[in-house]
C-alpha cells in the first residue's frame, strides 16, 4: 500500500509552499488508494507551539485534506529515539562533541534551501563515549559508518521530476559534503531532523516520502542512517518549490502568504489550489 506523510514543524503558520506539499502528498495517496498521515516534527521544544499545531490542523481541514489515524508528534518519542542510538554506540560509530552550542543546534534543525551541511572538521572525533558530559552532542563517525556499510546497497529511487531515477550514495561525496553529522544533544532532549524522520518513516510504514526539492541533497544521510539501523528505504519524490516574486523559497516569516491570512480574506480551497498550480479534485 502507498503510504505517505505531511510532516510540518509547528513553529509558525502554514504558507502556500506547505499547502502545495500537503495537497500533492494527499492527492497522490488518495489516487493510489493509500494512506496519508500527519506528523508534527516538534522536537525543537523552544520554538514549537501548541497554537501552531492547532492552526496547522485547522488549515489542512479547511483545504479539504483528511489524514489517516492519529497525529504522530515527535516530541513524545525523543527518549525512544535516543535509546535507539545505543545500537550505533555498540558499533563504535558515535563520539561526543562539545563544540559550540549554536553550531550544534543549527545542525539539529531541518535543512533549508541553499544551506549545505556544515562539514565538521573532526575536532572531537578522538573522544571516547565515556568522556561525554552534560550538554555534549553525539556525532556520527561517518567514515567508520561507511566502512561498516561497505557491502550495503546505499541507494534510493527518486520519482520527482527534477531528479527522477535510481541514485547511489557516493561515499567520497558524502565524506566531503556531509561529514560527521550531529544526531542528538544531551540534556536538551533534541534529536536531529533526519534521524527522527528515518525512525518515524520506518515505524509508520512510509513507502513514499514527498517533500520539497530543497531536501534532495540531504537524502543520502537518511539512506545511510536507514542502513545503519536496518530500516527500509522508501521511495522519494522531491517536488518543485513555491517561490515569492523574487524567486525565493517561501518561509514561515512570509506571513503575507500564510493560509490563515488567505482564509480570513475570503479565499477558498479552490483558490489555493489554483495559486499553487494544482487541479481541483
Amino acid at each position: 500500500m502507498f503510504v505517505t506523510r505531511f510532516a510540518p514543524s509547528p513553529t509558525g503558520p502554514l504558507h502556500l509552499g506547505h499547502a502545495y506539499s500537503a495537497i500533492l502528498a494527499h492527492d497522490m495517496a488518495r489516487a493510489a488508494g493509500g494512506r496519508f498521515l500527519l506528523r508534527m516534527e516538534d522536537t525543537d521544544l523552544d520554538r514549537c507551539k501548541p497554537e501552531y499545531d492547532a492552526l496547522i490542523q485547522e488549515d489542512l481541514t479547511w483545504l479539504g485534506l483528511t489524514w489517516d489515524g492519529p497525529i504522530h508528534r515527535q516530541a513524545g518519542h525523543i527518549a525512544s529515539y535516543n535509546a535507539r542510538l545505543e545500537a550505533l554506540d555498540g558499533k563504535g560509530l558515535l563520539y561526543p562533541c562539545s563544540c559550540t552550542r549554536s553550531d550544534i543546534r543549527a545542525a539539529l534543525a531541518a535543512p533549508q534551501e541553499g544551506i549545505a551541511f556544515n562539514v565538521y572538521p573532526g575536532t572531537c572525533r578522538g573522544r571516547r563515549m565515556d568522556s561525554r558530559k552534560p550538554g555534549d552532542a553525539l556525532r556520527l563517525n561517518l567514515a567508520a559508518a561507511l566502512e561498516f556499510l561497505a557491502a550495503a546497497d546505499l541507494s534510493f529511487t527518486e520519482t520527482g521530476p527534477a531528479h527522477a531515477g535510481h541514485h547511489r550514495v557516493d561515499p567520497d561525496a558524502a565524506l566531503r559534503q556531509i561529514g560527521d553529522v550531529v544526531l542528538s544533544r544531551k540534556g536538551e532532549d533534541i534529536v536531529a531532523y533526519f534521524l527522527a524522520s528515518a525512525f518515524d518513516d520506518a515505524d509508520q510504514g512510509i513507502t513514499h516520502v514527498i517533500r520539497g526539492e530543497d531536501l534532495f541533497d540531504f537524502t543520502p544521510v537518511q539512506v545511510i542512517l536507514q542502513h545503519l539501523f536496518g530500516l527500509p528505504t522508501p521511495d522519494y519524490h522531491h517536488h518543485r518549490l513555491i517561490r515569492d516574486d523574487q524567486g525565493k523559497r517561501l518561509a514561515k516569516r512570509d506571513d503575507a502568504r500564510a493560509l490563515s491570512k488567505y482564509r480570513a480574506e475570503g479565499a477558498t480551497p479552490a483558490d489555493i489550489r489554483r495559486m499553487v498550480g494544482l487541479p481541483n479534485p
